[in-house]
């Protein structure tokens, strides 16, 4: 049987899925994995992603940041893909309980999951540093320079940078809900950027679901691998309602 066939028979059996996602994801949907190095950075930008994605750089060189940031990290006209929108709709379906993703664009929600659990945060949300107001987006795309709120403090956006803890009640809660899943899909990711790689430690059932287009140091762990577009994969997926 192919691995379709075993995922859909999966999926069709339980009303106790996670998914835990990961750039791949996004990428579908046009988002770059700012990870991957390509001639641009190096001739716009006189350091590497993770330097200028730092808290010690935010801190630093605020113009420098927000200049590479507004460029790099915002992508608001992506859509949903596949992935997305499949998983939205094994949620409705009452078979999905929850999207742990490590992407910060907030398409999960606007293909319209409704329990997501941003481990890195999200580019839609920001906040005042000095007074904790919220600000949307626009604060950041609207502005020039270093964004300010009215009290003067800096606007930064509520991602984690490089140097900062994961919100560890959202940590807490993704633990919980793996630590309960009856299948436990992990797509778009390869499982190597901590804490949040860690998570597959906490799975106990028996029916471990990767989905990548490229090995993991991982498989070895996976009761099902299923090698390339998480989107297309999802595609070939159907939602019948819960049991």
């Amino acid at each position: 049987m192919d691995s379709i066939k075993i995922l859909q028979e999966w999926i069709d059996s339980s009303d106790n899925i996670v998914f835990f996602g990961g750039a791949g994801v996004s990428t579908e949907s046009g988002i770059p994995d700012f990870r991957s190095v390509d001639g641009l950075y190096h001739q716009e930008y006189d350091y590497p992603p993770e330097t200028m994605l730092s808290r010690t750089f935010y801190e630093r060189k605020p113009e420098e940041f927000y200049r590479f940031y507004r460029n790099k990290m915002l992508y608001l006209d992506a859509v949903p893909n596949e992935a997305h929108k499949k998983l939205a709709q094994l949620e409705q379906a009452g078979r999905l309980r929850a999207v742990i993703t490590q992407n910060i664009d907030g398409l999960h929600q606007k293909a319209g999951s409704r329990e997501v659990l941003e481990l890195h945060g999200s580019v839609l949300r920001n906040y005042c540093s000095r007074c904790g107001r919220f600000y949307p987006v626009e604060a950041i795309t609207e502005s020039r320079g270093v964004p300010h709120c009215e009290c003067g403090g800096k606007i930064k956006p509520d991602v984690v940078l490089y140097e900062e803890g994961l919100d560890q009640k959202i940590l807490s809660k993704a633990v919980r809900y793996i630590e309960k899943a009856d299948i436990l899909i992990i797509g778009g990711t390869s499982l190597v950027v901590y804490p949040a790689a860690g998570l597959i430690d906490y799975y106990r059932g028996g029916k471990l679901v990767l989905i990548n287009k490229a090995p993991t140091g991982m498989d070895y762990k996976a009761d099902l691998l299923v090698q390339g577009s998480i989107g297309e994969i999802m595609s070939q997926i159907q939602v019948h309602g819960g049991r």
